[in-house]
């Protein structure tokens, strides 16, 4: 009865501490972003924000993407098609089309080969504001 009761204490102390034992990665590729948001503010219409999302690959074998997202058709991500060496930096360029006013606030999936992920899936945000764009006649009559 006690080898019970110290069992379920246990299993409970687990359960409600929330302690999980941490994974670690010996080898293969990882992506490391230097950032996973991007804010572009306020953005005029039919302006050009384009932005960087720069990464590194601080695995062990070749970092491999193989496929950037938008989460619609005004978010076009553009990203390396060949492997990224172990120590190497790369960048996903996005673009947005501002052809929309409000407010942005989009996703970018990326798939990939990398250990660090949940089933090779990354995903980066872009978020923003796309507001009316000023007449320069009315800002010089003033």
């Amino acid at each position: 009865m006690k080898k019970i009761i110290l069992y379920i204490t246990f299993i409970l102390t687990f359960v409600f501490t929330g302690k999980t034992q941490e994974v670690i990665i010996e080898s293969g590729p990882l992506i490391e972003f230097e950032k996973k948001v991007h804010d572009y503010g306020k953005v005029e219409y039919d302006g050009n924000p384009e932005c960087t999302f720069l990464f590194k690959n601080t695995g062990t074998e070749p970092l491999i993407i193989y496929k950037a997202k938008g989460s619609c058709g005004c978010t076009i991500p553009e990203w390396p098609k060949n492997p990224i060496p172990p120590g190497s930096l790369g960048e996903i360029r996005v673009k947005y089309d501002t052809k929309r006013l409000g407010p942005i606030n989009k996703v970018i999936t990326i798939s990939s080969n990398a250990l660090n992920t949940e089933e090779g899936i990354c995903i980066l945000r872009i978020k923003g504001d796309v507001v009316p764009k000023v007449d320069d006649k009315k800002i010089k009559n003033n």
